[in-house]
């Protein structure tokens, strides 16, 4: 029986010197663990005599419960004393002036495509969504590119899986609409166009990146002509550059336009090819059960980076997805 007092007292001087929860639970595994000192005391039972047996179990037991309540006591006490210390830790000053915040900004990609989406709106175009996962007859087939194009070579396009590639340019999106007006989904007229993300496999430099970004417009409906084009191309420009922007168009050859031009603006300076365009080949419009004797149509794709690069005399293509606070921090706020 003399044996249980001196581990309470000793346990008891323990806990109370125990200064952080992490020392109380090695004093608490000391003595109430599986192999601790209480835990001795038990197996001690079976070397009694049998009638001191049930007395000194109660006392082991008694002894239990007593370091039990200590502990928890004291755990409670540690708890709150490390609560007050973390809180006053992490007292703020409310005094202090607070941290400026960060102007928001736009990237200047974002804000040219919200320009180029208002002034196409303004002259009747309806936005869609595109792919930028785009099945293979989209993006080539529906455009009457030929079978040996190199466009569809491996060395100029992402393919991805058995007739799927990255998108190479957002005019893929004609053949989906078509196949609307086909369906019975849409009706002649239509004034759709389509921006986003295109993808080539193209080394990156200052004037060409594997990924950019291309507005594409077309229109079909009775008597659409040249001059069409033209008339639209050259609103826009004045939109985008102002009323003395100058435009150009030179013939050029795309699969999927006949006749087919390139269109340029000078601006400040020298002229800069900002995409093609022309009259939608008649093959395209004939494969979706289009009228070629009634209906014709004009389509044109533009570059996205170009306008930017000179509007703000940018002459580094990479700039634009490098994200240097340090460029992007000369452009208008939100």
């Amino acid at each position: 029986m003399e044996s249980i007092q001196p581990i309470l007292d000793e346990a008891e001087r323990a806990i109370a010197q125990a200064a952080s929860l992490a020392e109380l639970q090695a004093v608490e595994t000391h003595y109430l663990g599986r192999k601790g000192a209480i835990g001795q005391l038990m197996r001690q039972l079976g070397t009694l005599p049998p009638e001191q047996r049930p007395q000194f179990g109660q006392q082991v037991n008694a002894a239990r419960e007593h370091l039990e309540r200590l502990f928890a006591e004291r755990r409670a006490a540690l708890e709150q004393a490390e609560l007050v210390q973390r809180i006053e830790a992490e007292r703020l000053d409310i005094t202090l002036p607070g941290a400026p915040m960060r102007p928001a900004r736009l990237h200047p990609l974002t804000l040219t495509m919200q320009r180029v989406k208002r002034a196409l709106t303004g002259l009747g175009f309806e936005f869609v969504d595109g792919y930028d996962l785009e099945h293979f007859k989209y993006n080539f087939g529906a455009l009457n590119y030929p079978d040996d194009h190199p466009a569809m070579d491996e060395q100029n396009s992402f393919h991805i899986a058995p007739g799927y590639l990255l998108r190479t340019q957002t005019t893929s999106i004609q053949g989906r609409i078509f196949e609307q007006l086909q369906r019975g989904e849409r009706r002649l007229p239509i004034r759709i166009a389509v921006i986003g993300r295109c993808y080539r496999y193209e080394n990156v430099d200052a004037t060409h990146s594997h990924t950019f970004h291309q507005v594409d417009a077309f229109m079909v409906d009775e008597g659409v002509s040249m001059a069409h084009l033209k008339g639209v191309l050259t609103q826009f420009a004045q939109l985008m550059f102002g009323a003395e922007v100058r435009v150009r168009f030179r013939p050029d050859y795309f699969p999927f336009v006949e006749p087919g031009v390139d269109f340029a603006i000078s601006w400040k300076g020298g002229w800069l090819e900002l995409g093609g365009a022309g009259l939608i080949h008649p093959n395209i419009l004939e494969r979706y059960g289009i009228d070629t004797e009634r209906y014709s149509g004009f389509a044109f794709g533009l570059g996205i980076e170009r306008i930017p690069m000179l509007q703000y005399g940018v002459d580094d293509l990479r700039l634009f997805l490098e994200n240097d606070l340090r460029f992007l921090e000369q452009f208008p706020l939100l």
